[in-house]
């Protein structure tokens, strides 16, 4: 792990590959997760053997990037991932994401002139999920997150206080919006058993999206890195689609 510092950000990253390498991919977490999860270990052992230079990073104010939670944001998020591209010199860049973090890849992604393909993984494709009322009352949302490496829930787990400010932020983007007009390759990746987005819905959605693009559907819930056949399915897929889209 290392940290580094884009133009308004210090972000810890994990970076493997070769870095004189044309193709970058970034690897984004969904909302409060970690680059150090075994899913996000996993994609970037398989793109390096596809001679992409790696990066995955925890989001400004959470995990090992430094700032505090109220730095945390959609928002945030897009410009980090946008300062990242520019940080690493512009390179032909991959973007993949999982849940939230799907979502940015196709929000930072859509218009940066140097992404190249989209790899969104059982997303949620629109607002936010709106915050109970009694989050709203206190001004925030307790979450928790299972420890490193994230292949099965931990007991001790990492407790966030996710500040009101982050859903509104949220309300201002719409991924699946911006994926109906984006015409660069994607691949959209969806689970049997999330909990969040139907089967239905992105099926749905994928009817209306531009070409070129491609959808996989694996045998998992929301938190596919506890299901390792569906990483490797996953693996896989991307493949095909950088062989066939990019």
């Amino acid at each position: 792990m290392n940290i580094i510092k884009t133009k308004s950000f210090e972000l810890a990253v994990n970076i493997k590959g070769d870095p004189s390498s044309t193709k970058l991919a970034i690897l984004i977490p969904g909302r409060l997760d970690t680059k150090d999860y075994c899913n996000f270990v996993s994609h970037a052992n398989y793109l390096v053997s596809k001679s992409f230079f790696v990066v995955a990073f925890d989001p400004p104010g959470t995990w090992d990037s430094p700032g505090g939670i109220d730095i945390y944001s959609t928002t945030n998020y897009i410009i980090a991932v946008n300062e990242l591209i520019e940080y690493f010199g512009n390179k032909s860049t991959l973007l993949l994401g999982h849940s939230r973090g799907a979502a940015t890849a196709i929000l930072a992604g859509a218009p940066n002139p140097n992404v190249i393909g989209i790899v969104s993984i059982i997303a949620n494709y629109g607002k936010p999920t709106p915050l109970d009322q009694e989050s709203l009352q206190k001004g925030f949302k307790i979450s928790y997150r299972d420890l490193p490496p994230g292949n099965s829930p931990t007991k001790k787990q990492k407790e966030f206080l996710l500040p009101i400010s982050y859903w509104e932020d949220g309300k201002n983007y719409d991924a699946g919006d911006s994926l109906k007009k984006c015409s660069k390759p994607k691949l959209l990746v969806y689970g049997s058993k999330d909990e969040f987005t139907t089967v239905e819905e992105v099926e749905k959605l994928y009817t209306l999206i531009p070409e070129p693009k491609m959808l996989k559907l694996v045998d998992s819930t929301h938190d596919y890195r506890y299901f390792p056949e569906a990483i490797e399915e996953i693996n896989l897929v991307i493949g095909k689609f950088l062989d066939s889209a990019i």
